[in-house]
């Protein structure tokens, strides 16, 4: 029997449509940063105060909604400004200011540039993704598949290398501050593309002795990319198949977004390579966007497992307890999970 105390509960709690609505309307904001990005106006406002005209003339931009689109910018927390209008001056934030400009190494808008070049038509047949269980990127129109496609395009090797490493750039840090490497002198990074947390560890722990190991399309990209960063002599790039080739022996094996990519079937036998690759107290360590157990609080994570299902045939993320039952099950005896940056973990497990 309800009371008054139940009615009077009830009317006090304020039922709300606007988390609805703006999740409903999200792609508004998301298509508004994709096209700057895309545009490249953060590279372009690098260390600059500019005026929208100013803006307006390097972009090439209609009078017509420019200042909608700026002042948007700066709403979404992108841009900062002074004045209003054609009296203001704009400016980077500094998140974008490091990480959205084109020329400096932090720069990780890759991963953006290919959101909105690839992934975000693709997201159109999430429906039909749901209802078929199939892929619904390049595959469903008869093209190659995403892997085939891109090591086949050494342009477009380049940008998903690097689309890859500048989007965990910031878990590489995080993970590499954290992780206690006293005991370790080996690392390995199997699916390592262009070399940014070998080249972390090796800048923040000299003592071990690091290998990037990706197929052989990837090389030239790493090598690239330790040459820039002044690590050529510190890291080793390693070509291989990390299915059909065994993985190089080391203390500790790392793999950044691999294990996400692939079914059951396919998890379960690149975790049993890694153990029979690693020394007793070595260390398999998985950064991905771990969901939480209970499925409820990580919607990176959960979505991350949508966008496997456009991108991938059987691929899927999981839970801490799901890597605790596949890691176990291949042998390894203790595991742990780490924050990193945002909705990234590291899982460890211990042989």
């Amino acid at each position: 029997m309800k009371t008054s105390a139940d009615t009077k509960v009830k009317e006090s709690v304020q039922v709300d449509p606007s988390n609805i609505l703006k999740t409903g309307m999200g792609f508004w904001a998301a298509k508004t940063l994709l096209t700057a990005v895309k545009m490249e106006l953060f590279t372009q406002m690098a260390g600059q105060r500019l005026s929208g005209a100013e803006i307006r003339h390097r972009l090439g931009l209609h009078e017509r909604s420019l200042y909608d689109f700026l002042d948007a910018l700066v709403a979404m927390g992108f841009l900062q400004k002074t004045g209003n209008m054609e009296t203001a001056i704009y400016s980077n934030s500094p998140d974008t200011e490091l990480f959205l400009d084109k020329c400096k190494l932090t720069y990780v808008g890759g991963i953006l540039e290919m959101a909105n070049n690839r992934l975000y038509p693709f997201w159109n047949f999430l429906e039909e993704g749901l209802k078929t269980g199939t892929p619904q990127n390049e595959i469903r129109t008869g093209r190659s598949s995403l892997f085939d496609e891109i090591y086949t395009d050494k342009n477009k090797t380049r940008e998903f290398v690097n689309a890859m490493g500048g989007a965990q750039a910031g878990n590489f840090k995080s993970f590499v501050m954290q992780f206690d490497f006293s005991g370790y002198r080996t690392l390995c990074d199997v699916g390592g593309a262009g070399g940014q947390l070998c080249a972390q560890v090796a800048m923040n722990h000299p003592h071990v002795k690091c290998i990037s190991y990706d197929l052989a399309p990837v090389s030239p990209i790493a090598l690239e990319n330790m040459s820039k960063m002044g690590m050529a002599d510190k890291v080793e790039i390693r070509s291989g198949d990390f299915f059909n080739d065994p993985f190089p022996e080391a203390d500790v094996i790392t793999m950044g977004n691999i294990l996400h990519d692939w079914g059951l079937k396919d998890k379960k036998r690149l975790i049993s390579k890694a153990y029979d690759a690693l020394p007793k107290g070595g260390s398999l360590v998985i950064i991905e966007n771990i969901i939480d157990n209970e499925r409820r609080e990580n919607s990176f994570g959960l979505l991350m497992s949508l966008n496997m299902l456009i991108e991938t045939a059987e691929g899927f993320d999981f839970t801490m307890a799901d890597f605790d039952a596949w890691t176990r099950e291949a042998g390894f005896s203790e595991t742990y999970i780490m924050s990193l940056t945002g909705a990234a973990s590291a899982a460890v497990a211990i042989k």
